[in-house]
């Protein structure tokens, strides 16, 4: 049926009607979306849960003041923004601020982050103690430091790269991480070992064969040297005394290697005993030759690169020195000169303790 002028021009109107309403909507919607609200809870983390419909999310902000109304957020969401979904877990909202920066921020996942850090040279017990303590983690996730150490066996994270391993010892890169509350203990450990991948370089894989080094005997060495070092300066002078002792057979009499081999046995007292030096174990370097089974701490950086590239030195002994207070040692090429310098160390303890 063909219209008759007048019609058509009635209904070509009301378009233009119906358009200009819809736009005024749009606009109007728009500006209400992009005007900062002030809120209470500026302060307070919002848990948004998994697989909570859209509805509800926004239902919840307006109920915490977030969204001074529903309506705009819901239009926006249903009829704007329809390809975007809002994430799960912890935030927090500024105030003030706008609808539209809220949504944003649901949209891009911003969620409220939590950090701790893993000091260089801390073993596989002091890092299940934090893990363990870690708040804010999914309660799926072990509460003691005795379940965390199962994770640390997960071994198939490193198979590739030492199919050795028993345990993840030495590949938990020491570091600060950040994580959200939606992440499990598996998610840290495994995020742990994938930063040691990436510190883990193609060049430095190539220095390892040129060495006739595995990586597990690079990173059990920078363990030690990682332990052995209290002054950056001394990782590659520590380095060369355990290059020479290993090229010579000599045994490498480290007492952190010692310390660690009571840990194992759970025998450790906090200071080293006769009993400990004379313990049968593998990780005694007093009394085995070579390096130990394992790393025995996780390395940092500097100490993996101290094992792969040692000083040119025909230091075979190292002592802390008497003279500094520093944790600077006296390093000797001979026994003589070692144990002169051992003999200074155990005079300025005698001075100094108490009487």
């Amino acid at each position: 049926m063909t219209l008759s002028p007048l019609a058509r021009n009635i209904a070509i109107t009301a378009a233009f009607l119906v358009a200009a309403v819809a736009l005024g909507f749009v606009v109007s919607m728009r500006r209400d979306l992009s005007r900062a609200h002030a809120h209470s809870a500026g302060q307070r983390t919002i848990a948004i849960e998994a697989r909570a419909p859209t509805g509800a999310i926004i239902a919840q902000l307006h109920r915490e003041g977030i969204l001074a109304r529903e309506l705009p957020a819901r239009f926006y969401l249903r009829f704007l923004a329809r390809r975007n979904s809002l994430k799960a877990g912890d935030y927090q909202f500024k105030s003030p601020i706008s609808a539209l920066e809220a949504i944003d921020k649901l949209i891009q996942g911003e969620v409220v982050t939590r950090r701790f850090t893993i000091p260089e040279g801390y073993n596989q017990f002091e890092i299940a103690r934090i893990l363990a303590s870690l708040p804010g983690l999914k309660r799926n996730a072990p509460a003691t430091p005795d379940e965390t150490l199962q994770l640390l066996r997960r071994t198939a994270l490193v198979e590739d790269l030492d199919p050795e391993a028993v345990t993840l010892e030495g590949y938990l890169f020491p570091d600060t991480y950040d994580y959200p509350a939606t992440v499990t203990l598996e998610q840290l450990v495994e995020a742990m070992v994938r930063r040691f991948r990436q510190t883990l370089t193609p060049e430095m894989h190539r220095r390892a064969v040129e060495l006739g080094m595995s990586v597990r005997d690079i990173v059990t060495l920078a363990s030690l040297i990682e332990k052995e070092a209290k002054v950056d300066r001394e990782r590659e002078l520590i380095s060369s005394v355990f290059h020479q002792r290993l090229k010579m057979g000599m045994a490498l009499a480290c007492d952190p290697t010692v310390i660690y081999a009571a840990m194992v046995a759970g025998r450790y007292r906090g200071k080293i005993y006769r009993s400990d030096l004379d313990r049968d174990s593998p990780y005694n370097t007093y009394k085995r030759v070579g390096l130990p089974p394992g790393p025995i701490a996780s390395p940092g950086k500097r100490s993996l690169e101290a094992a792969l590239h040692p000083a040119e030195t025909d230091y075979l002994f190292f002592v802390v020195d008497a003279e500094r207070n520093d944790g600077s040692h006296k390093f000797s090429t001979s026994s003589a000169a070692h144990e002169r310098a051992v003999a200074s160390l155990r005079q300025r303890e005698r001075a100094q303790a108490p009487r």
